[in-house]
């Protein structure tokens, strides 16, 4: 975050290709503003190139059809391995019906990984490059990208020279790895565990202190004498000795098998059952939903923060756009506050933007409210609040006819009494079916007479006709998130 607050304009405009004439200096600004408001929408970082040739390369990289192909690339890795040996491309999942499943010849599932991993080489470099040398260093996730990169090639490369045979393939462990980091939300949620791991692990250390000395004090009460070996041999196996007590009480601990471990003991003397009760009063009632509640602490904790991120990105990212577009509408000297932007001046940038449809509409409007008074810098922020606002829906009328037949039908059909007879009628022809299918469940499927049933599931759908009332299948209208009805309901 420190690295976003950086000034980024005077260095990346001034690294960028020279450009003879306004008009290019224009469509330079013009396309800066409209990665910057992308940015902002899309809650992405502002510290990138800003070059013509790079801004480009940003858009395009970032356009839904690069990604959307990135996402199947991702998928496709991922798949492979059902098809890798050993191969899980079967029928059923039985061992004892399952057939010889196909095995892909060698080279095969090798050139697909490689068509992969040279689009992933392709996705880090140009990640590389749109961040600059100087941000590639500091971004651990870039540089993890690279060495699972290199360790995949190296390992794709040991496995053509055994042909295939090799016992291991490393490379198959760090698949997980380019879902993961092409994810946002996955990337916050793992990091978000990781802070939480200090704290998880003294709660961690207080449930393992707890196990132990419980199965101390329980082989202790449960000992097998020689005399009563034969004897408790049933019913106290499950404290033996100490791996077996160990794993009895931390089944216990973290699942529903009292009986299988208590029963045993109690009915030996009723008395032991205090130590089951005191056992799961400490361990489930109070460690593990300590457990629990740090676990919801800290990821509500990090949602907030996560939530002021974006916020603050989706501020930088308009206030970005905001200086670009002011600094090209006023003389040299002034400060973009006093200049503002003009509604002119930001409506190309608003076409040429990657915008819900809806969304842009609203903006547009609300731009066009101004009425050619330049935007200050509060105002042009307060525009992209549009895009947090949902769709608010409305019914559209019900149409009025002439004829007071249709008027009375209209009526009838449309009450919440016909919804009811709809609901009946739903609920008739489920019970038909099923009384029908217990009446024939003895008979084989070529013997049932369905006569009867397909009248009685033809009958219901003619009946429930009138059920298609004008109140549940009317066409829902969106309107803008400025809409007066919107602001109405909240």
């Amino acid at each position: 975050m420190a690295a976003e607050e950086q000034p980024l304009l005077g260095r990346d405009r001034g690294s960028g290709q020279v450009h003879s004439g306004a008009a290019a200096d224009q469509e330079l600004c013009i396309d800066q503003a409209v990665v910057f408001i992308e940015d902002a929408i899309k809650y992405r970082s502002i510290y990138h190139r800003m070059d013509a040739g790079s801004l480009w390369l940003y858009r395009w990289y970032y356009s839904n059809v690069c990604q959307r192909v990135l996402g199947f690339i991702i998928f496709l890795i991922l798949i492979l391995a059902f098809v890798e040996v050993p191969s899980s491309f079967t029928k059923t999942a039985d061992v004892r019906y399952r057939s010889q499943p196909w095995q892909p010849p060698c080279g095969l599932t090798e050139t697909i990984e490689a068509f992969c991993l040279l689009a992933f080489l392709v996705d880090l470099s140009v990640k590389g490059y749109l961040v600059g040398q100087a941000q590639l260093q500091q971004n651990l996730w870039l540089l993890a990208y690279f060495m699972v990169l290199v360790v995949s090639v190296v390992d794709w490369i040991v496995s053509l020279s055994l042909a295939c045979e090799e016992p291991l393939r490393m490379r198959r462990l760090l698949r997980p790895f380019f879902l993961l980091q092409n994810s946002s939300m996955m990337k916050k949620t793992l990091k978000c565990i990781r802070w939480s791991l200090p704290e998880m692990a003294s709660v961690g250390l207080l449930l393992a202190i707890h196990l132990c000395l419980f199965t101390i004090i329980g082989m202790l009460l449960f000992t097998i004498g020689e005399k009563d070996e034969a004897q408790d041999q049933e019913r106290l196996a499950y404290f033996r000795n100490l791996p077996e007590a160990l794993t009895s009480l931390l089944v216990l601990l973290t699942t529903s098998n009292n009986p299988d471990v208590m029963i045993p003991a109690y009915t030996q003397n009723r008395a032991f059952a205090l130590f089951f009760i005191v056992f799961t009063l400490i361990g489930s009632l109070f460690l593990m939903n300590l457990l629990t509640a740090i676990i919801y602490n800290q990821f509500r904790g990090y949602l907030m923060k996560s939530l002021q991120t974006s916020l603050f990105r989706r501020r930088l990212g308009a206030r970005a756009a905001y200086e670009v577009l002011a600094s090209r509408a006023g003389p040299a000297g002034t400060t973009p506050e006093l200049v503002g932007v003009n509604p002119e001046t930001f409506l190309p940038v608003l076409q040429k933007t990657q915008l819900n449809k809806t969304h842009k509409q609203a903006i547009m409007q609300k731009v066009q409210s101004y009425e050619g008074r330049p935007m200050l810098a509060d105002e042009f922020q307060k525009l992209f609040d549009e895009v947090d606002k949902g769709l608010a829906k409305e019914r559209p009328l019900k149409p009025q006819y002439q004829s007071p037949f249709l008027q009375t039908a209209q009526f009838i059909f449309s009450h919440h009494y016909f919804d009811y007879l709809g609901n009946l009628v739903a609920l008739g022809n489920l019970l038909s079916i099923c009384v029908f299918l217990v009446l024939d469940s003895d008979l084989l499927p070529g013997e049932r007479d369905d006569f009867v049933l397909g009248e009685a599931r033809a009958v219901w759908p003619t009946v429930a006709l009138g059920h298609d009332t004008t109140d549940e299948h009317t066409d829902c209208v969106s309107l803008p998130a400025h809409h007066p009805q919107h602001k109405a309901n909240g």
